[in-house]
């Protein structure tokens, strides 16, 4: 496959560096684990470190049982920067053997060829795995990277608030019920003219796109007859789903309405929203002092399943992280090694423990009946994600979908501002040469 796309996401050089340094083992693999020399490089992000870092700890302790003589070396990483050490280290020649990549970030490195094939068959679970991470790993029938855990967005509200409006502190189950209650709730706190009952931000494009799926619509189809990709986010059924997200944003949100959702958990911290649409693990960053959270509202903060259109729940994103080999790595059969200890039924349970989804529909079931872990557990099943096409990585999603719904909220039609948007997916979502 011709790999033109990479100049277009930006990874100068990267295919020269892979092509010429390939991924020989020149032939360790073959001899005994325990003469094994050398070091392995894993990049985690933060989270494993500050949330889970026994699961690490077990996972390099089983790793050397089998290789003694390998060190690993695990590097924590930051979520801002990530992606720009990552192109620059691949660029070079010092790079890890192992990459945790967010699941919307792997399409990218699949297609200019940094990431290793994976054999699915070494891994615990991989019958049950997650169909909505697995996808995100897969191309053209070719496995890249292995799914670690998984996430959905969830209802994140103030009990207290709730019932200062309501008179009850538990979250409506139908979107009707909860416009009702969200109108109380902004009449109670009318005083305060910052104060949203909803805070939903007018950038924010993953929920913008929750509300698409709810009405059935996608951001873009696949045409089997042309075998090719086309947006679709003209379609009657996404506009109506934009249009909704745009009608609750004006009435609810009372802040900056221009703003994207990066901050939203703080907002709840400074107690300026009562109700939010997040990741579930947001709701712990508004309580956290150590996140700019408010410590004060521990035992206030509550999650549930989000209401959405037609009496049914919104859709969520399918979040999460995978875990992925370096192609021209000369370590790929202990990087897999690895990922499949740390990835085991054994590390999985210890995420679910934590109320971490975990990567496989077997272990995620007894989430949710778990009343902590419920509201996200079952977001999952029905969750949608981005467009498995091949230059959806090179677009400008984030941007290119911002840029419409704030087109729409300074006053252009839904019409026009979906078909631009329309139109630029579509001028690169079918790019692989």
């Amino acid at each position: 496959m011709k790999r033109k796309l990479i100049s277009a996401i930006g990874v100068a050089g990267m295919m020269f560096s892979i092509a010429a340094c390939g991924g020989s083992d020149d032939g360790a693999s073959g001899q005994d684990p325990k003469d094994r020399k050398g070091e392995l490089t894993v990049w985690l992000m933060v989270d494993a470190q500050s949330s889970w870092p026994e699961l690490v700890k077990q996972a390099n302790a089983d790793f050397n049982k089998k290789y003694p003589g390998v060190k690993v070396n695990v590097q924590y990483q930051q979520w801002a920067d990530k992606t720009k050490k990552l192109d620059a280290a691949l660029s070079g020649d010092k790079f890890p053997d192992v990459v945790e990549l967010g699941n919307t970030e792997t399409m990218t490195y699949i297609l200019n060829g940094a990431l290793g094939e994976i054999d699915e068959k070494k891994y615990d679970n991989s019958d049950t795995w997650i169909k909505g991470l697995k996808d995100t790993c897969s191309y053209e029938g070719k496995l890249y990277c292995v799914p670690y855990y998984a996430g959905a967005r969830v209802a994140i509200y103030n009990k207290d608030m709730f019932k200062a409006g309501t008179g009850s502190d538990q979250l409506p189950t139908t979107e009707d019920d909860l416009l009702k209650a969200l109108d109380k709730v902004q009449a109670k706190y009318k005083k305060d003219n910052a104060f949203s009952s909803l805070y939903l931000p007018g950038r924010y494009w993953y929920a913008a796109m929750s509300y698409v799926a709810a009405y059935g619509g996608q951001i873009a189809t696949y045409d089997e007859g042309a075998k090719e990709w086309k947006a679709a986010l003209s379609t009657p059924e996404a506009q109506q789903g934009i249009q909704h997200f745009v009608d609750l944003v004006k009435k609810y949100n009372h802040g900056d309405q221009t703003k994207d959702e990066q901050d939203h958990a703080n907002v709840m911290a400074n107690e300026k929203a009562a109700l939010l649409y997040g990741n579930g693990w947001e709701a712990g960053s508004v309580v956290d002092s150590k996140a700019n959270g408010n410590a004060k509202l521990k035992d206030k903060i509550a999650v549930a399943g989000m209401p959405g259109p037609n009496g049914k729940a919104l859709p969520s994103f399918i979040g999460g992280s995978d875990l992925a080999t370096i192609s021209k790595s000369d370590n790929q059969d202990l990087a897999q090694d690895w990922i499949s200890m740390f990835t085991s039924e054994k590390s999985e349970a210890a995420l679910a423990a934590k109320d971490i989804l975990p990567n496989n529909t077997k272990q995620l079931e007894p989430l949710k009946s778990k009343p902590a872990t419920a509201p996200i557990a079952n977001a999952v099943p029905d969750a949608w994600f981005t467009p498995i096409a091949p230059g959806w990585a090179a677009i400008e999603k984030k941007e290119t979908l911002e840029t419409m719904l704030l087109d729409i909220l300074k006053g252009k039609s839904v019409a026009d501002a979906t078909k631009a948007a329309d139109a630029e997916i579509n001028s690169l979502i079918n790019e692989t040469a």
